[in-house]
């Protein structure tokens, strides 16, 4: 396995893609939209296609399980992209406040009441704007507006006033903004997945393309690991880069 050590957030410039061999004895996060599949301009729209269910199984067993989607999505909502494909790995959603571990049981705190009141009041505030999509998830609420970019500020200042009177946390994301339980995030998952088995031992590899990967990929180098950008280059904590799904998907088949 490459050990790396954790280095400083790198500037907005090109970063090198990954050795094939950083693989080797690691254990494997991996983040979903934008990482795995395409985003899509509604939540609900992108598919799991059956290249990709092969290729997670065949990283399982050459990782011998240490593989785990990270993801900001709701475990209930990865498993209706999952449902029926077979796949038996571990998943963690809603930006690490949930767990569940290949043939577990789901972990993750009660859904406060201030989470339902949210999703109201980002209905009523966008009531009529199509372009406008509120995405339910179990300890969170999202609001998308890749569709209705005018949105934005406001979307962004209705969150960030109802965070700071109901203690949640905001998360923004690529053309969205969400409020979450604070005290999570998909960094502090990695790191207690990585104080257990099947991980401990096995240095991380976390691939991602948002902002909320971030703390992923500092918590994978804090472990002896590394962070893998998938984007365009910006400034982040990753050690390298590649230019999309396409090649994640390449990147990782050639690994397994």
């Amino acid at each position: 396995m490459l050990i790396v050590k954790k280095a400083a957030m790198a500037e907005s410039r090109d970063l090198p893609p990954p050795p094939a061999m950083l693989l080797d004895g690691a254990s494997l996060f991996l983040d979903f939209d934008g990482t795995l599949v395409e985003l899509a301009e509604r939540p609900e729209a992108v598919a799991v296609d059956a290249a990709l269910a092969g290729l997670l199984d065949r990283l399982a067993e050459r990782l011998e399980g240490r593989v785990v989607l990270v993801s900001g999505r709701s475990i209930q909502q990865l498993d209706g992209f999952l449902e029926g494909i077979g796949v038996a790995i571990g998943l963690v959603g809603s930006h690490g406040a949930e767990t569940r571990l290949a043939g577990g049981a789901i972990v993750r705190p009660d859904r406060p009441a201030s989470l339902d009141a949210a999703a109201r009041l980002f209905a009523d505030a966008f009531r009529g704007r199509d372009g406008v999509v509120i995405e339910a998830k179990s300890l969170g609420v999202g609001l998308h507006y890749r569709l209705d970019p005018t949105a934005e500020d406001e979307a962004h200042a209705i969150a960030a006033a109802f965070a700071a009177a109901n203690d949640l946390e905001v998360q923004h994301g690529k053309m969205m903004v969400e409020l979450r339980l604070p005290g999570h995030d998909k960094g502090s998952a990695i790191a207690a997945l990585m104080a257990r088995a099947p991980f401990a031992g096995h240095a991380p590899v976390f691939v991602g393309d948002d902002l909320t990967d971030e703390a992923g990929f500092a918590a994978a180098a804090e472990h002896g690991g590394a962070g893998i950008l998938v984007g365009p280059a910006r400034e982040t904590e990753a050690r390298y880069r590649l230019r999309g799904v396409a090649a994640v998907r390449a990147w990782l088949d050639g690994a397994a």
